[in-house]
């Protein structure tokens, strides 16, 4: 009752009288009940000429919202102040459950403007920082990460309602709430996965929309979609596949997009003993200049690899710039090869066999 003897004795000092009888109290009373209901007036006042004229001012629409959230919360703040100050001055004791009603009052009334904040940050802010990433996993985050700051903020609420006004112990909640929330994790332990992994896939990045990448399973394609529970490639049968995030979470992933969409590409040639090295790689770097997609830079090599079972094994390293090319690149060199062999006369073995009769 520190603060309600300051009050009291501020007011004695105003009136010059003694606030020692039921009469004097009520006056004192009357009289903070009154400089509350004012100073609640000059807040709202002063929200809505000088707060909202500023926020009316800046480029957001969020700090409108915000200020006029706030607005209400602290006119019946500072009214509820001024009643529970009020009925200590006249009572100075036994009104524990009165004032508990009270404070519980405030508490309420700033958890429902705290969920109507988040409410505002979540439609207001967050989508726009959002938008200017590569993924719409983060856009798909929003609503759920809303619900479960709602459920933050009311079970907080409630817990201190309980054990912080009216003194209720909550361990038997807890533990409740504990035993619930461990049936229900159990219960969902897929999707839970699930969602995990796209948080982890949204936290590493190891791919974004467009990329092409390869998956330790053999799915290989371009991320369509990157969403909380599951992850859309589009192979090259132009097929989408769904994959759960908690496989791509635990799997080995190649992406031949990042860090940059330049490929190299690999093929091997045998052509048949006796032929000249020489001119057979001179001929296979030929083919690898001409063609199109294959990049300056790197410049293409040929190497001499092997002296295979039946063959002189040649290996073309070339680059392309995308790995859409490599395929096209593939088939290109494939088809000049065969037809400069021919013209240069240089043959390709095929594997034989000598059968010895005892």
């Amino acid at each position: 009752m520190a603060f309600n003897d300051t009050v009291s004795n501020y007011i004695e000092t105003l009136l010059g009288t003694p606030p020692s009888s039921f009469e004097s109290s009520l006056i004192i009373a009357a009289a903070v009940l009154f400089s509350s209901v004012i100073l609640a007036y000059l807040a709202d006042f002063i929200f809505a000429k000088v707060f909202t004229r500023l926020t009316k001012k800046t480029k957001f629409e969020f700090d409108d919202l915000i200020i006029a959230a706030l607005k209400k919360p602290i006119f019946l703040t500072v009214i509820l102040i001024g009643i529970y100050t009020a009925l200590g001055i006249i009572y100075n004791a036994g009104l524990n459950i009165i004032n508990n009603i009270i404070i519980s009052a405030i508490l309420i009334i700033w958890v429902l403007a705290a969920v109507k904040v988040a409410k505002i940050i979540f439609m207001h802010i967050i989508p726009k920082l959002t938008a200017k990433t590569d993924t719409d996993m983060d856009d798909e985050m929003i609503p759920l990460a809303k619900t479960i700051s709602t459920i933050i903020i009311f079970f907080i609420g409630f817990m201190f309602l309980l054990k912080g006004v009216w003194d209720i112990d909550i361990t038997p909640l807890i533990a409740s709430a504990g035993i619930l929330g461990f049936a229900v994790a159990f219960a969902a332990q897929d999707a839970i996965s699930h969602i995990f992994g796209g948080v982890s896939i949204y936290l590493d990045k190891p791919f974004k929309k467009g990329d092409r990448i390869e998956i330790a399973k053999g799915e290989l394609g371009i991320v369509q979609e990157v969403g909380l529970r599951s992850t859309k490639i589009r192979n090259f049968y132009n097929n989408t596949i769904i994959i759960p995030n908690s496989q791509i979470a635990n799997s080995k992933i190649i992406n031949y997009t990042s860090p940059e969409s330049k490929m190299m590409v690999k093929i091997t040639v045998g052509v048949a003993y006796g032929s000249d090295v020489a001119k057979v790689k001179k001929v296979l770097m030929k083919i690898a200049k001409s063609t199109k997609e294959v990049i300056d830079k790197p410049a293409p090599g040929i190497r001499f690899d092997n002296h295979g079972d039946f063959s002189l094994d040649f290996a073309m390293i070339m680059w392309v710039k995308n790995p859409a090319d490599k395929f096209t690149v593939i088939d290109k060199i494939n088809v000049a090869i065969d037809k400069e062999f021919k013209k240069e006369k240089i043959d390709i073995p095929f594997p034989t066999q000598t059968i010895l009769k005892g």
